[in-house]
């Protein structure tokens, strides 16, 4: 079979995000998450809870890109590992705030440095100003495919 004028796998953006993302979590999961039988979806809510406090699960569910029935069984499993707590909110007391628990604080404190140096061995060989300019596009990228498609 010939090959694609069109689309070469090893140059292809989803591709490359992909298998960089892959790679990541694996790492990720081997030298932190694993020993504390956390998920990567378990992580990133508990990072969320650590970058903005507490907040309703759709909040959560839209932070971390993860579906809110799926987040909705995530922090059941966390608050039953205790790192999380469920509470009423102060502004209505329909609404339940999902937060850190003092153990998912000391957990994210410690999870945090792994992360962090994966991070920079990841963008290791480029510069501050290349690493900026990455996560700039990235989230550009993000946003362009999440927004709702226009009609044209």
């Amino acid at each position: 079979m010939p090959k694609s004028a069109t689309l070469r796998l090893e140059n292809f953006l989803p591709y490359l995000v992909n298998r960089v993302g892959v790679a990541l979590v694996e790492r990720y999961s081997r030298e932190g998450l694993k020993a504390h039988k956390l998920t990567i979806d378990m992580w990133r809510v508990l990072a969320a809870l650590a970058d903005n406090g507490g907040q309703r699960q759709i909040d959560l569910a839209a932070a971390t890109s993860i579906e809110t029935s799926t987040v909705s069984r995530l922090v059941t499993r966390l608050v039953r590992l205790g790192l999380v707590t469920r509470g009423r909110s102060e502004t209505s007391s329909r609404e339940v705030i999902v937060a850190l628990s003092a153990t998912g604080r000391a957990l994210v404190k410690k999870l945090a440095p792994v992360a962090l140096r994966l991070e920079r061995e990841a963008a290791s060989g480029l510069s501050p100003k290349e690493v900026k300019l990455l996560k700039v596009m990235l989230r550009r990228i993000y946003r362009n495919l999440a927004a709702p498609k226009r009609r044209r």
